[in-house]
C-alpha cells in the first residue's frame, strides 16, 4: 500500500515538472497558415507572440506549392534563398527553438517570399521571473558571408505535431495541472 502511494507520487511529480518543461507550440499564420495567397502580414502575427526556448514553430502549408527555408538575417531581408541553414518541405514541419535570438525563415518558391511569405521569429532570453526550459549551452558562431552555407546545427523535425495552443495558455494549463496533480495527492494520502 506505501509502495504505491509512493509510485502515484513519484508519476504525479514527474507530470508536472514535464508540464513545466514543455513548451508552446505555435502555428504560423494560425488558422491560415503558411502561405503567399491568405494576406496574412506574418510579421505582425510573430510580433503578437512572446517566443520562448523550448516552444515549437508549425508550419502547415501545400507540399508541393511551397516550403520553408531558415535563412540569415541578410537573406531574409533579400528573400535570398541560395544560403540557408535549412529547408523544410514535408507541408507540416516543425522548429524546435534551442536557443534565444531571431530565426528568420522565408518560402523559396518564386514571389513568394516578396509577396510576404517571411517571418521572423524573436526569442528573448529568459528572465528571472519567466520559467522557461534551460537551453543546452551554443557555442558563438562567426557571421557567416553570403557564399559560403551557416555552419550553425538545426534539428528540425518532420513529424506531426501536436495541435497548436493558444497564446498564453502554458501558464494556465501549468496551474491546471498543479492544481490537479495537488488533488490527487491528497486522494492519494488519504485513502
Amino acid at each position: 500500500m506505501i509502495l504505491s502511494k509512493l509510485t502515484m507520487f513519484l508519476f504525479l511529480m514527474i507530470f508536472v515538472f514535464c508540464g513545466v518543461s514543455m513548451g508552446e507550440v505555435y502555428k504560423v499564420g494560425d488558422s491560415t497558415g503558411w502561405t503567399h495567397n491568405g494576406h496574412i502580414d506574418y510579421k505582425s502575427w510573430s510580433s503578437n507572440k512572446n517566443f520562448r526556448v523550448g516552444d515549437s514553430i508549425v508550419f502547415e502549408y501545400k507540399q508541393h506549392m511551397d516550403n520553408v527555408v531558415r535563412v540569415t538575417h541578410k537573406n531574409f531581408n533579400t528573400c535570398n534563398a541560395t544560403t540557408t541553414y535549412a529547408t523544410f518541405n514535408t507541408g507540416n514541419d516543425t522548429f524546435v527553438i534551442k536557443r534565444p535570438g531571431h530565426f528568420y525563415f522565408i518560402s523559396s518558391f518564386p514571389g513568394h517570399c516578396q509577396n510576404g511569405q517571411r517571418v521572423d521569429i524573436r526569442v528573448l532570453r529568459p528572465t528571472k521571473s519567466s520559467p522557461s526550459p534551460s537551453p543546452s549551452p551554443t557555442p558563438p558562431r562567426a557571421p557567416s558571408s553570403s557564399s559560403s552555407p551557416p555552419t550553425e546545427p538545426i534539428t528540425p523535425s518532420s513529424t506531426q505535431a501536436p495541435a497548436p495552443s493558444p497564446s498564453g495558455s502554458s501558464e494556465m494549463l501549468f496551474s491546471i495541472k498543479l492544481w490537479f496533480s495537488m488533488l490527487l495527492i491528497v486522494v492519494v494520502a488519504i485513502v
